[in-house]
């Protein structure tokens, strides 16, 4: 039987830092995966003159799944064409080429952290997923184009129901698995593309009828994201608000470094083939420097074991790894009360290695 295999992508900044300690955790759970790199973003324009290389993009289509650092940076930033840079060039067309078209974001505050959540107390134990449509909406439609020397600009929004209906399905897949509770985001009362997505989802529902379905206009779903976070389980939305209302979420367990992010193709109902990356970005400032915060990386390859490659148990191992290590009082330094003591990226990786070695 062949080996299961995984293609890497460190990309740019902190992505390369991240990545090695996710593959150090790979390693030691799930020996017989393989594990090949290949260049994306930056990285990959400045060696061989494009952000998504195909043989980097033929490499992922062979694989059972994908794990990702990060891309971008200042020093990309005014690439010319636009198409080349890499957040467009890379990631986006990445996310096109392999048919990525679900984006699962879980919140989940870990208790040990608790003090770093902006809510005070019991409020800031968050526990809920954002399932965001990733290839379509308003990030990909077209046209898209200044007009009249620059002075006006267009962005075209557009949704078919095949793509609505792709999502909606994986995530109230999802929430048989949770609490039974999809909350659909969207502006129906303004927007006909929302009204579009409000019906189809309606429709899919009537194929779950375990499941509770709620409607939310995408201004209430940010304010009762503030207000009332516990209220939620699984938010389903579109592109563009996905992208926010993921972020917001995150946020409120007090650091994007510890929140992983998973884009599959939502083409099986149990393992799938999915790209995993964590939700924070490069961050160039600190690239290099060993003071990025990995979980986010290391918990979206607890993802990938447990999503793509159907190794719950070992996706188990590294995430009860992880939050003993918290519980020791192991900080990053994003993580870390001012005055508190830190430890840097490769020390939390080798802690890490160390509960699960240790808890065998």
């Amino acid at each position: 039987m062949a080996r299961p295999l995984v293609t890497v992508l460190p990309g740019d900044g902190i992505g390369p830092e991240v990545v090695a300690q996710a593959e150090r955790i790979l390693r030691c759970v799930a020996p017989d995966v393989e594990l090949v790199r290949h260049p994306i973003g930056g990285a990959a324009l400045d060696a061989f003159g494009h952000p998504l290389p195909e043989s980097t993009l033929d490499a992922c289509r062979k694989s059972d799944a994908v794990l990702l650092g990060a891309v971008g940076g200042p020093k990309w930033d005014n690439v010319q064409p636009v198409r080349l840079r890499p957040e467009i060039g890379g990631l986006l067309a990445l996310r096109k080429g392999l048919g990525l078209s679900a984006n699962i974001r879980p919140a989940k505050t870990f208790p040990a952290l608790l003090a770093a959540s902006p809510l005070k107390g019991e409020a800031g134990l968050v526990d809920l997923v954002v399932v965001r449509e990733l290839t379509g909406g308003i990030y990909f439609g077209q046209p898209r184009e200044r007009r009249e020397q620059g002075r006006v600009a267009v962005d075209t929004c557009i949704y078919s129901v095949e793509e609505i209906e792709s999502v909606a399905r994986v995530a109230f897949r999802m929430a048989r698995q949770r609490r039974r509770l999809v909350t659909s985001v969207d502006k129906a009362n303004v927007l006909e593309t929302s009204r579009l997505w409000r019906e189809t989802v309606e429709r899919v529902a009537e194929d779950y009828p375990d499941v509770r379905l709620e409607h939310m206009l995408v201004d209430n779903c940010a304010m009762q994201l503030v207000r009332n976070p516990r209220r939620f389980d699984v938010i389903v939305t579109e592109n563009l608000f996905g992208d926010v209302l993921s972020d917001e979420a995150a946020m409120l367990t007090g650091s994007l470094g510890m929140l992983p992010s998973a884009s599959l193709r939502p083409d099986g109902e149990t393992s799938t083939f999915g790209l995993y990356e964590p939700a924070h970005g490069s961050a160039p400032d600190i690239a290099g420097q060993n003071l990025a915060n990995p979980i986010a990386t290391i918990l979206s390859a607890a993802m990938l074991l447990r999503l793509s490659l159907g190794r719950s148990d070992a996706a188990e191992a590294v995430e009860r790894a992880v939050e003993r290590v918290l519980d020791r009082g192991l900080r990053t330094r994003d993580l870390a009360a001012e005055g508190e003591p830190s430890i840097g990226t490769a020390e939390m990786g080798d802690a890490i290695l160390q509960e699960i070695r240790s808890n065998r």
